[in-house]
């Protein structure tokens, strides 16, 4: 008897909802970076705030969908796929919030100048990561119908395609993180040692967020092989 409990109701319709809702949250958290950088790169401190709290509380809002799933997961599922995997599953999909938490924590943490030679390629970058965690959260709402056809057919080739999307985006952000550090150090003279070392933390936990999103799509395509 499960109760009232939002989480533990999903469970009776799939095994895979919770998890889908988990991503759907991680999902929103990870595209309130998008506005966090528009709003630094405008000089906007009051909005920068507001985006960080945003996150600060969407990822709130993923770690209880993620302990309720804990709490309530059975341990027996009768599905194609072990508790452990879909365990280690929902903590990939978790790393993508942390992530961009650290994100937001860290371009709060101090008064952060943005140099000129920047600005042209911050945008599209914070954009490419955002955009893996869009395709990622396409993925994992692929597992309903993975799960109805016994993981057979045309819905595998299709979780095929779409994780070698995920994992041409994540290619590109490396691309443009290796790009923006290159310029990093280029110009490191000229910049407080401060500055520069949270800007290369910047960028390497924004480059993070692309990383987890490839993960969990890793994940699933070899859950999926099994």
């Amino acid at each position: 008897m499960f109760g009232s409990n939002p989480i533990a109701g999903l469970f009776g319709k799939s095994p895979f909802k919770p998890t889908q809702k988990h991503m759907e949250a991680v999902a929103e958290c990870a595209s309130e970076v998008v506005p966090l950088f528009e709003a630094l790169l405008a000089g906007d401190d009051e909005r920068v705030a507001a985006h960080r709290d945003r996150i600060f509380a969407l990822e709130n809002e993923a770690d209880d969908i993620k302990n309720q799933i804990r709490a309530q997961l059975p341990k027996s599922l009768f599905m194609p796929i072990d508790r452990r995997d879909l365990l280690d599953l929902l903590h990939a999909q978790d790393s993508i919030a942390d992530t961009a938490q650290d994100v937001a924590g860290l371009v709060t943490i101090r008064p952060l100048e943005i140099p000129e030679m920047f600005r042209e390629l911050l945008t599209p970058y914070v954009q490419c990561n955002v955009d893996a965690v869009v395709q990622c959260k396409k993925v994992i709402g692929l597992l309903d119908e993975l799960l109805e056809m016994g993981f057979r057919g045309r819905e595998v080739e299709q979780v095929e395609e779409m994780v070698q999307e995920l994992s041409k985006i994540e290619t590109k952000s490396d691309d443009q993180g290796i790009e923006l550090t290159r310029i990093l150090y280029q110009h490191g003279d000229d910049m407080s040692a401060p500055t520069f070392f949270l800007w290369y933390e910047l960028f390497q936990n924004l480059g993070d967020i692309a990383d987890f999103a490839e993960d969990v799509g890793d994940r699933l395509r070899l859950l999926v092989a099994r």
